[in-house]
């Protein structure tokens, strides 16, 4: 849930930094798209193919370029160097997340007496705090999240309903992770007996998260076997995403959804991963890359660029075998054509 709030055309370009044209006073209430936009509305304009909407929309106030002004019908534009990234702003400003009462502690919560919990942190209903556990400053846990022993969530952090943090976990300061992930549940490690049954290997590592990391719903961060799964500053992944035992992901990396990462895998800082991408385990990316949907990571990339294709190709090269797999068809009448002509000449040959 947010909290909506209401601001004036001339508050909203002071936050955002633009100048107004039109009626600085309009009073705006919510942030639509231009199709859906009413007169106490602000929407933007980011990209030129939608510019014939601004005479149909009915928004109240536009975001937009200096250059698509002149266009704009509505009672106010606020002019910005990047309108997305300005109604991202405004945005921001207008929908505050609803956030639980500071130092808020629910009578159904289960909280171990040796746990450490800093006195601004909210721990919501149902929630179970076990022993050794560490809840930082104005820290936020929703109702039925699970910490178990030994684990740690830094100051600033949100963690919504139904997350379950195994042992040992550690998660840094100013993350968000949504409902239903799960983070430090044993690797997928068995080693295989003679007659093809399965032992289970110990998973007795951990799990570390850094700063500024935001895990999406349903996604699920394996504990290392021995060592740490590591995921570090700024990542952002997605819902319904894999990392296997002993990953480790660089800096400010983005996962898209249904990624699945295979374990003792290193990602370099700032990957793009999109969805549906699978990466073998035991390799490494380096930094700076970005892999298409739908490929498959079979061997280490060394070198920065964009990859894609099972298995993954220099984007370029995979482009162009594509294109040629597309002409496969047109390609073989052909040969099948030249070999009828060259046999029938090799027999005209053998007659004379």
């Amino acid at each position: 849930m947010t909290r909506q709030r209401t601001y004036t055309v001339a508050q909203l370009a002071e936050h955002v930094r633009g100048s107004v044209r039109g009626d600085a006073s309009l009073m705006i209430t919510g942030v639509q798209t231009l199709d859906g936009a009413t007169h106490a509305d602000v929407t933007f304009l980011a990209k030129a193919s939608y510019a014939a909407a601004l005479t149909s929309t009915s928004a109240g106030c536009v975001v937009l370029r200096e250059a698509d002004a002149e266009h704009a019908q509505s009672a106010a534009c606020i002019v910005v160097d990047d309108p997305y990234r300005s109604i991202v702003e405004i945005i921001t400003l207008m929908y505050p997340p609803l956030r639980l009462d500071v130092g808020l502690r629910d009578a159904s919560a289960t909280i171990d007496p040796s746990a450490v919990i800093d006195p601004t942190a909210a721990i919501a209903a149902g929630c179970r705090i076990s022993a050794g556990c560490v809840v930082g400053p104005h820290a936020q846990l929703h109702p039925n999240v699970v910490l178990e022993q030994g684990t740690s969530v830094g100051a600033h952090t949100v963690v919504y309903s139904n997350v379950v943090c195994y042992y040992d976990t550690t998660i840094g300061e100013r993350c968000i992770i949504h409902s239903g992930a799960v983070i430090g549940s044993d690797g997928f490690g068995f080693v295989e007996r003679p007659d093809k049954s399965f032992v289970k290997i110990p998973q007795v590592g951990r799990v570390r998260i850094g700063n500024d990391v935001e895990i999406g719903a349903n996604t699920t961060i394996d504990r290392a076997a021995i060592g740490e799964t590591v995921i570090e500053d700024g990542v952002k992944l997605d819902n319904l995403i894999h990392i296997a035992h002993g990953v480790h992901i660089g800096a400010h990396t983005a996962i898209a959804a249904q990624t699945g990462v295979s374990g003792s895998t290193t990602l370099g800082k700032r990957n793009r991963l999109a969805g549906q991408v699978g990466v073998v385990g035991h390799i490494h990316t380096t930094d700076d890359v970005v892999v298409f949907a739908q490929s498959g990571v079979g061997k280490s990339i060394v070198t920065p660029g964009i990859y894609f294709g099972s298995p993954v190709k220099d984007h370029r090269t995979a482009l162009r075998i594509e294109a040629a797999a597309r002409n496969l068809p047109e390609l073989v009448h052909e040969l099948d054509t030249l070999r009828r002509e060259v046999d029938a000449l090799k027999k005209a040959q053998s007659h004379e």
